[in-house]
């Protein structure tokens, strides 16, 4: 690409030739050097734009391996930006070039604004989709920053990474954490700043867990379609900038004083001694199907982004895996480029500990096919920045072969639905007897231990984002989304709750009491099963959205934390906190190793066996007694099988942990043996079993009804 014909000696172009390395915008003291990947564009410009929003166009007469760019003197930082690009308009190729529309900078590292729906924002006149629009849509898409490096200070701020058997995810949104926090200052709840306060990051280490989850914090949008309805996308699952913290969770602005202000979230995060892991999109962006607005990637390098169906007959249509209406296609050299160079910049620039992919199965395929030796997959297993980071799988996507659980390959770890659908089917008593809930009580070996993984491959939840919360999994029977304007259609129906007679709140006493008790069973039951658990911000105390079982685009009260303890079920954060407490004081009940069901050490007793109320370990035909609805977990502490750091033998205080999910009252004989004489009671839902009262074998422990009652060795001196 030539720059052109001078028109006189001694003149100087206003545009330098600067590299095509690195891509995005990169500032300069003395120039700022633009780059866009745009390989079948033929004209390319950079666009600033001034503080009344005047745009000054300069073309970028460099072309090298694709990459348009060029250096402009004196851009400032927080300086607004876009690109526009020219090439051929034949959608039915791909080719979907078009200048009049503004393009946002796939490595920008700060947004400015938001999209506003309009008809010039689609790339595409949409009375005739087979023309070009020429109505520019700069006033309608936001635009890209130039940012700075800030010097900023992390210090000694990093903490010692929490090994998996160890951790506790709290998975939680940003804006809803703190929306509705009275000991946060006003003006910065729902930010990042106000995350980052002592009263979040106090309240967390508190209740035990080790490290937050965060919902979609990379630039994202709302779509139209929601808009339209004057909702806006809550979630976050719409990305359109990879690089980018989403700049309405700032509180300091959005010219780049968001990426500072997300560091310091992490700082102090770090600095309370919790990891921060990011919920990331790669599998799809907002600019939807091949009918949505053209905001970055579709007006680069449509073909090559995103995947195509290939279908006879399907001319140029997307392939969509994730419901979203198109898949990046991580086959693609520059997609699987810009997702790795993402990744990366979170991780060491950005200092995030760890990522949960969403829908990675779309991300993990090769000519459509699943395949776990993928570009992706291969790639993220070889960096060695991303193999030191925490790695968690949602495995599964929107198609029937995209489901992945107990598949995907070490270092990753996955959700586990598995383990929501069981333990929810035994606690509202639909379990057909006890087989299924002990498989996911230790860990859930049938997935994971045939490939030599560990129980903490499975990340534990009863809840997540998406779906019921625990107090409306209590309290609900049909999901009520009445609210998000598509005719109660959206969500699955698919939820396994119970309402106990009840639909929705009550004022009944005892329907309420029942609620709160099946609510700490519930969460009883994530902090002590083997494997990570995940708990959904809020479920410890009560959280309800009224049955909404999909928020995605409820941006109110009926998605944010109400800290109020006006109607907080307080007993059931007791519960998560005291259950949490054990796990954590306790490695019995967190151990790396698979449990055998023999002895540990000779002569000595199994380091697992399952109990039957009667007082006998579990049978065959015990097993497959379908009315069986009580079931007693005995832990081993003395010895461990588990050696410590140096080879030593570990000890610890052994347990019976009992399950009994019918609505009658159960008696328990609590067997005679020759190691465990005396226990206390140290976790009990049922209100008739005291914490602190003293058992002994041979005697009748009397159950009241559906309840977790934790049984905790008391040594006697000889």
């Amino acid at each position: 690409m030539s720059p052109g014909v001078w028109s006189r000696i001694g003149e100087r172009a206003d545009v330098w030739p600067g590299r095509h390395e690195p891509l995005g915008a990169t500032w300069g003291a003395e120039a700022t050097n633009f780059a866009v990947h745009a390989p079948r564009a033929t004209r390319a410009w950079v666009c600033l734009f001034d503080d009344d929003g005047r745009e000054t166009r300069h073309p970028l007469t460099e072309r090298t391996l694709g990459t348009w760019h060029g250096a402009l003197p004196d851009v400032a930082p927080g300086t607004r930006y876009g690109f526009r690009v020219d090439g051929p308009w034949e959608p039915e190729r791909g080719l979907r070039f078009n200048p009049a529309k503004l393009l946002l900078d796939p490595y920008t590292r700060a947004v400015s604004g938001t999209l506003t729906p309009h008809r010039a924002v689609y790339g595409f006149d949409v009375d005739h989709p087979e023309r070009r629009d020429d109505r520019d849509s700069a006033p309608y898409v936001p635009r890209s920053v130039v940012v700075a490096p800030d010097g900023f200070e992390w210090g000694s701020e990093r903490p010692k990474r929490q090994r998996w058997r160890d951790t506790v995810i709290y998975e939680l949104h940003v804006k809803g954490m703190t929306a509705l926090h009275d000991r946060v200052p006003e003006h910065l709840r729902g930010t990042y700043a106000g995350l980052a306060s002592p009263a979040v990051t106090d309240y967390l280490r508190d209740l035990g867990v080790t490290a937050v989850e965060l919902l979609p914090v990379q630039q994202f949008l709302s779509e139209p379609s929601v808009s339209g309805r004057g909702l806006s996308n809550y979630w976050g699952y719409n990305t359109i900038g990879f690089l980018a913290p989403h700049n309405a969770y700032a509180s300091s602005g959005e010219r780049g004083e968001q990426v500072t202000e997300f560091k310091a979230m992490v700082r102090a995060f770090h600095a309370a001694g919790l990891e921060v892991y990011l919920d990331v999109v790669y599998n799809h962006t907002a600019e939807a199907g091949s009918d949505g607005p053209t905001l970055s990637f579709r007006g680069l390098d449509d073909d090559a982004f995103y995947t195509r169906s290939r279908a006879e007959g399907a001319g140029d249509a997307y392939w969509d895996a994730t419901g979203c209406g198109n898949t990046v296609d991580t086959e693609d050299p520059f997609a699987l480029r810009l997702v790795l160079d993402s990744l990366r910049y979170w991780a060491a620039e950005m200092h995030v500990d760890g990522f949960r992919f969403d829908l990675l199965s779309a991300l993990s395929r090769t000519e459509r096919e699943i395949d776990m030796r993928s570009r992706f997959m291969t790639a993220v297993g070889q960096d060695p920045v991303l193999r030191g980071v925490k790695l968690i799988a949602e495995p599964w996507d929107a198609t029937m072969d995209g489901y992945l659980v107990g598949q995907c390959p070490p270092p990753w770890v996955e959700w586990n639905d598995q383990y929501r659908d069981s333990i929810r089917d035994y606690w509202r008593g639909h379990a057909s007897g006890t087989r299924d809930v002990a498989t996911r009580l230790a860990g859930s070996s049938d997935l994971y231990a045939d490939d030599g993984r560990s129980p903490y491959a499975s990340v534990n939840f009863v809840t997540a984002h998406d779906g019921f919360t625990v107090r409306d999994l209590v309290s609900y029977d049909v999901k009520h989304n009445e609210a998000n304007g598509e005719r109660n259609r959206d969500g699955t129906d698919n939820n396994r709750s119970h309402n106990h007679g009840v639909e929705g709140e009550t004022d009944d006493a005892d329907v309420v009491a029942r609620r709160r008790r099946a609510a700490a069973n519930l969460m009883a039951t994530l902090c002590l099963s083997n494997g990570v658990p995940m708990l959904t911000a809020g479920d410890e105390r009560g959280r309800t959205q009224g049955g909404n079982n999909n928020a995605y685009c409820q941006d109110n009260e009926t998605s944010w934390i109400d800290w109020s303890p006006d109607d907080a079920w307080l007993d059931v954060h007791e519960t998560t906190k005291a259950a949490l407490r054990l796990r954590r004081s306790h490695p019995a009940l967190r151990q790396r190793h698979w449990f055998e069901g023999r002895p540990t050490i000779a002569g000595g007793p199994k380091d697992l066996v399952w109990m039957h109320p009667e007082g006998r370990e579990m049978t065959t035909d015990d097993w497959h007694d379908t009315a069986l609805a009580t079931l007693g977990m005995f832990v081993l502490g003395d010895p461990l099988r588990s050696p410590g750091p140096r080879g030593e033998q570990q000890s610890d205080l052994s347990f019976v942990l009992w399950f009994h999910s019918g609505a009658d009252p159960v008696d328990l004989k609590l067997p005679r043996n020759r190691w465990a004489h005396t226990g206390e009671v140290v976790l009990s839902t049922d209100p008739d079993v005291t914490v602190g009262a003293t058992v002994h074998a041979g005697e009748t422990l009397a159950l009241s009804g559906p309840c977790v009652v934790v049984l905790r060795e008391v040594k006697v001196d000889a």
